[in-house]
């Protein structure tokens, strides 16, 4: 809600003036603990869950006029180069008349309740309230059977290429069908290529493909291009398309052509809402998603409002089929509304409520938007923390997946994460996404038992807009409207491309451009921007010209998307300006060259720090009690920074640095500017980051000759914190591998280069917990010789153009954690050598081990397949081939 983002961001902002650094903001203690206590006792109001709209509105308008008028002081005073006290007296009168209001209502409720207590009879029992936690399944309620016919339609004999509909209604599980079909074993073994994609309403069929294709295309691809790689990439493969939420025969009529059937067994699924969508593609029939009945009903209810240990408390039986019936065999409002009373105090008499909050809902007679009523419970129960974390996901486009640790970037920028004393605000913000994906209210994605990416529900992204629109959280804009009264709008969120043709471009941002009180601007796409936003804090989109970007003090994220109308060069040189942006957390030019000044290293709320290349100079010396004040201690992402000297004091100033890209390359004109550097780079000082978890460093031809480029690593000592290594052209020696081997905590490398020497003999005792070993083109390596015990807990085992490589030592087979090995344009003996592996591991009963052989040429790989015949294993399904 804004009331309690609001209220959070200004009692972070006080305490960002109050500690920061650099700039010295004068504030009256006295006032400054008077507005404090103001503060606390009105977010302690917001956090017992009281509901008055009316006065959080005022509670919201008050906290937004009190920052104001701090940020602009602030911002005054960078301008104007001088210091002055700010007198915080009118903004405490009026936080104090609000808290005035919020007394007298507490006092009418206290009276209410007091009055309620005396004639109640009823009796309430209560237990613990349940915390549900730990990574979301897809459950399989009442799917049992028409998961068996779908594996079914996928994997029968008919040879041709066959389109299978899926229809229903939005929420009612035709996702959850086709996604555990997709990722079912004998589907993921079935095919060749499985690939998904989303097309929506609104659809551009490169898109389509290009999300089809994994995004493996680049951006400067168009559409022909793409159609030709994505038909070429399916020709003479078995293959599984989704093609989920068509709207129309039109779109399928667009793509259908690039879709060849190779008489083989490939099948493509489509969702729709509309049934006589699915009848035009001339399938005999169809799945037709129905309701759930009432025992499915009620044994999904259980599953989502209880933990997996518990059943359902007899007391709460009779209200639970209730409330279960209510939802109407949707399995969506069912999971969501479960969730809800899961993570709720569990009461007779709150579950009752709920009841009732339905039963209003369904006898307003208001079909069209009953379920998104329903819905509206879940968030009108959400505790007041998470509340404007979920409104913010509004921004995010249709059916579009946003990266988790961008949406936490984002969050923390807008000030509305509250701090803990045990947790960072980056800490904090992973719990509230996880908590939202408990919920049900957000679908995580997850790698490496981590969430990277989430998405919503078509259902509760309407729900989500709706509720941000309603409560002035967040203005959506269309490019097709005029912006009138954008005025007062705290946060702009774009989802369209700026039309090129027959458009009052001009009148769009005239209007746009009176929106002086702006905190975000959000969006991918954009116009010319000239105006200064005196308080944004997010800029997120097209439109600021790099020069006027930097204009904006009091930026907090900024993010500029490529934009070929505007942007004209390759690199940038940053203004030396860019130190008086005085709460700059996230930086991110992904194409766009930067030349960093030295006054970076004076920007000390910097936390996140990307781009196509940037380049650091070395900090300016300072005496020694100014150290405190330059420190960076906020940093804790790198990436890609080149050619940085690690020397003693840049480490010092990055104490707190967990991810971390480098590359070196040759000086050139754009370094030589910068000063001529010898090739020293200090990289054995990386051992002093002993917070990094992450390291990226790749050397580029930047010796004279391979011995001062293996040199550049000498003596070099990873920190033990360090879980992720990827290392390319660096001559790793023996006594390299043995120590990287020896860092404790190491669960991915990646090597990409040369292994010194023709053998590898890794050591028992090291990589205890490597899961993930990449080894790229170390074409002199012809002997390795491993055994299980070498690398204990492996996973996934990749080679890429290992063309020397004798084998692939059986003993990689025996371990048990083991489930993929995957070659890509290796030897043939080692091709040979993972199919004796998987043909061994499969007669000892071991079927979870896959195995995929790549090669660059088809002709290669026609020739390696009827070599590889004689195997009895070349018809398995966990051995896959691809060109």
């Amino acid at each position: 809600m804004a009331a309690y983002a609001a209220l959070v961001s200004l009692m972070n902002n006080i305490d960002n003036i109050q500690n920061h650094p650099r700039f010295s903001i004068s504030l009256d203690k006295k006032q400054t603990e008077s507005l404090g206590e103001k503060l606390d006792f009105l977010l302690d109001f917001i956090e017992m869950n009281h509901s008055h709209e009316l006065l959080e509105t005022e509670i919201a308008s008050a906290a937004y006029a009190a920052e104001d008028v701090i940020e602009s002081h602030i911002v005054d005073q960078i301008h104007s180069g001088s210091i002055s006290s700010l007198d915080l007296q009118t903004v405490i009168q009026d936080m104090d008349s609000v808290k005035e209001k919020v007394v007298i209502l507490k006092e009418e409720e206290e009276g209410l309740l007091k009055v309620h207590r005396q004639y109640s009879t009823s009796t309430t029992s209560s237990t613990p309230s349940i915390t549900g936690g730990g990574k979301s399944t897809t459950t399989m309620v009442g799917l049992d059977e028409e998961l068996i016919q779908l594996l079914d339609a996928l994997t029968g004999r008919q040879s041709s290429l066959q389109i299978i509909p899926i229809v229903g209604m939005g929420g009612i599980g035709k996702i959850t069908l086709a996604r555990n079909a997709y990722e079912h074993g004998l589907i993921v073994n079935h095919f060749d290529i499985r690939a998904w994609a989303t097309i929506s309403q609104e659809y551009s069929v490169k898109e389509i493909f290009s999300e089809l294709l994994s995004r493996q295309s680049s951006e400067s691809a168009d559409e022909q291009q793409l159609t030709q790689k994505l038909y070429q990439s399916l020709i003479g493969m078995r293959y599984l398309i989704i093609l989920d939420d068509i709207w129309s025969i039109d779109a399928w009529e667009k793509m259908m052509f690039f879709f060849p059937d190779n008489n083989n067994g490939s099948r493509i699924i489509i969702t729709t809402r509309l049934s006589n969508v699915a009848v035009q593609f001339g399938s005999s029939s169809y799945f037709s998603k129905k309701f759930l009945d009432e025992d499915q009903s009620w044994k999904l209810f259980c599953e989502k409002a209880f933990s997996q240990e518990e059943v359902c408390p007899p007391e709460f039986e009779e209200i639970g089929k209730k409330i279960a019936e209510k939802c109407q065999g949707l399995p969506l409002l069912i999971v969501v509304i479960g969730a809800l009373l899961r993570k709720s105090c569990r009461t007779r008499e709150y579950w009752e409520n709920i009841s009732n909050d339905i039963n209003s809902i369904l006898d307003s007679g208001e079909d069209g938007d009953q379920n998104l009523d329903i819905l509206s419970l879940s968030y009108m129960h959400l505790p007041a923390h998470l509340k404007p974390c979920f409104l913010y996901l509004a921004i995010v486009p249709e059916d579009h997946l946003i990266h988790a640790s961008e949406l936490i970037r984002l969050w923390v920028a807008e000030g509305f994460i509250k701090p803990n004393k045990t947790q960072s605000l980056k800490e904090v913000a992973k719990c509230y996404v996880n908590d939202l994906i408990d919920r049900n209210l957000i679908l995580g994605r997850w790698f490496d038992g981590r969430v990277k990416y989430s998405t919503m529900h078509d259902l509760v992204r309407d729900l989500c807009i709706k509720k941000a629109q309603k409560e002035k959280f967040i203005c959506m804009m269309r490019f097709r409207d005029i912006p009138l009264g954008v005025k007062m709008e705290r946060r702009i969120a774009f989802q369209e491309k700026i039309p090129k043709e027959n458009y009052d471009h001009e009148l769009f941002f005239h209007e746009l451009e009176s929106a002086s009180l702006a905190l975000s601007l959000i969006g991918k796409r954009g116009g010319e921007l000239s105006l200064e936003f005196k308080l944004l804090r997010v800029s997120h989109m097209i439109g600021f010209s790099l020069e006027d970007i930097f204009k904006q003090v009091n930026l907090r994220y900024i993010f500029k998307p490529y934009d070929w109308r505007t942007t004209r060069t390759i690199s940038y040189k940053l203004p030396s300006s860019i130190s008086l942006l005085w709460n700059l957390q996230v930086l991110v030019f992904p194409y766009i060259d930067l030349v960093a000044p030295p006054e970076i290293w004076e920007m000390a709320q910097l936390w996140y720090v990307k781009s196509i290349s940037i380049y650091l100079p070395e900090p300016h010396s300072s005496c020694d009690q100014q150290d405190e004040f330059i420190v960076l201690r906020s940093l804790q992402t790198l990436k890609k920074v080149v050619n940085l000297r690690l020397s003693e004091d840049v480490c010092k100033r990055i104490p707190n640095i967990k991810n971390l890209h480098m590359e070196y390359h040759p000086q050139n004109s754009l370094r030589e500017c910068e000063g001529n550097l010898s090739y020293d780079y200090n990289l054995y000082n990386i051992g002093r980051l002993h917070k990094l978890e992450s390291l990226k460093c790749h050397l580029y031809d930047v010796g004279a000759d391979d011995t001062q480029q293996g040199g550049l690593l000498k003596k070099m000592t990873f920190p033990r914190s360090l879980r992720k290594l990827d290392l390319a052209n660096c001559d790793l020696g023996p006594e390299d591998l043995r120590t990287i081997g020896s860092l404790p905590n190491l669960v991915h490398f990646k090597l990409q280069g040369k292994i010194i020497g023709n053998e590898w003999d890794p050591v028992e005792g090291e990589f205890i917990c490597l899961k993930f070993l990449e080894i790229h083109f170390c074409h002199d390596l012809i002997y390795w010789n491993a055994e299980s015990s070498h690398f204990p807990v492996l996973e996934k085992l990749v080679l890429l153009g290992l063309s020397k490589l004798d084998e692939i030592p059986l003993g990689i087979g025996e371990i048990p954690t083991l489930d993929i090995i995957g070659l890509d344009d290796c030897s043939e003996s080692a091709n040979i050598s993972a199919m004796k592996i998987l043909e061994e591991q499969e007669y000892l009963g071991n079927d979870s081990l896959r195995v995929d052989i790549m090669f660059w040429k088809k002709e290669d790989l026609e020739r390696f397949k009827e070599k590889a015949k004689q195997f009895q294993c070349f018809t398995s399904n966990n051995l896959r081939f691809s060109s």
